[in-house]
């Protein structure tokens, strides 16, 4: 069974991955050229608003007003870039699944892995549709505040006169398509990555579920110790791949968290209010899911040394004990993901983000007072 079916779909879209069965060299140009007219389009805009920063930012007010959306689109090309440099890891890494251990070699054990599936397409298909209604919102905005008054909707520097209707027009339109497709790939980017995390939940639920055939069979004791084994080597090799992104992530957003609730302190009007809050909504929807994948992979590696105990294990040899006892000792220390190597991915670090990020808001406020 093919895992990351739907995420690796959404990953395509969003010009990351090109799809496997395109193998024909027609195929290969056309999606070539796709994947970068998306990627400049993104390199342009956050160009664009970097040198603004640099060139036309006068106060507080300009800067925050130019920040947000920067680090966004920055992040998003990040994000765009190193999926294409390590697509073959990547793959690697996905393909585990076929392999021997890892594989589902039972029909209950291939029930288990498309629970984990389906909870992955419906969880990547929640948060695309939050994505797409913060995007929409921020067009309406657009249309409704800034196309009317002939207005840019982000203040970029643009090194050339665009007062003629056409140039306007497509420069309008190339800052809305960069600001749609770093909407998608962060949607891909990060299903990705939980979806990786799921993953690692259905192997430890099929260890726990082969565990509990001991009972009738001993000698898969071995292969359980290497299973178990596996997964933390897996999980570690997960988490060192895709840190930096989680660690940017994690900064990013709370900048952007803090500069957008000061912009909602000082709007005016509801559309721009209503844009603004589904936008912020969307940025810290990014950080709680990985938090809270990352605190669903802790909680069922640690539920492991549970099961166990809970076995008919009294009934085992003492060798098949001995075995279950270093499952069990292995399980003591949980399997926690991390950006960095700094901060732990779980419910605790996302309560202490927003944390940061009020407590900075309301430091400029005071300062803006």
């Amino acid at each position: 069974m093919r895992v990351l079916r739907f995420t690796l779909l959404i990953c395509a879209f969003a010009g990351c991955w090109q799809p496997s069965s395109w193998t024909s060299l027609l195929k290969h140009i056309i999606y070539k050229t796709y994947a970068m007219f998306l990627g400049s389009a993104l390199c342009i805009f956050s160009i664009s608003q970097f040198m603004n920063i640099m060139l036309n930012v006068e106060n507080s007010d300009e800067f925050i007003d130019s920040l947000y959306m920067m680090l966004t689109v920055f992040v998003a090309s990040y994000k765009q870039v190193y999926m294409w440099r390590d697509r073959k890891n990547i793959m690697m890494i996905i393909n585990v699944f076929t392999f021997k251990l890892f594989a589902p070699c039972e029909s209950y054990e291939v029930t288990i892995q498309r629970k984990f599936e389906k909870i992955t397409k419906n969880n990547t298909l929640r948060y695309l549709l939050l994505i797409v209604i913060a995007i929409a919102s921020m067009i309406m905005m657009s249309v409704l505040t800034e196309l009317t008054k002939r207005n840019l909707t982000y203040k970029a520097w643009i090194p050339f006169n665009y007062s003629s209707p056409a140039v306007y027009f497509l420069v309008y339109i190339h800052q809305l398509i960069g600001m749609a497709t770093s909407g998608i790939v962060n949607v891909a980017c990060e299903s990705l990555i939980f979806g990786l995390l799921l993953q690692i939940c259905g192997q430890l639920e099929i260890l726990e579920h082969r565990l509990t055939k001991l009972v009738h069979d001993e000698g898969i004791i071995g292969d359980c110790i290497l299973h178990h084994n596996l997964i933390f080597e897996y999980a570690y090799k997960v988490n060192n791949m895709f840190a930096k992104i989680i660690a940017l992530q994690f900064a990013v957003s709370m900048l952007v968290v803090c500069s957008n609730l000061y912009r909602l302190a000082m709007v005016t009007d509801y559309v721009t209010f209503i844009s603004l809050t589904t936008y912020t909504c969307a940025i810290l929807t990014q950080i709680f899911i990985y938090c809270w994948f990352g605190n669903e992979v802790k909680i069922k590696s640690l539920h492991l040394a549970n099961k166990i105990y809970n076995m008919e294990w009294l009934t085992l040899s003492n060798s098949c004990k001995k075995g279950l006892l270093m499952i069990m000792k292995r399980a003591t220390v949980p399997i926690e993901f991390s950006s960095a190597y700094v901060i732990t991915m779980n419910l605790d670090s996302f309560a202490a983000l927003l944390k940061m990020s009020y407590s900075a808001f309301n430091l400029l406020h005071q300062t803006q007072e």
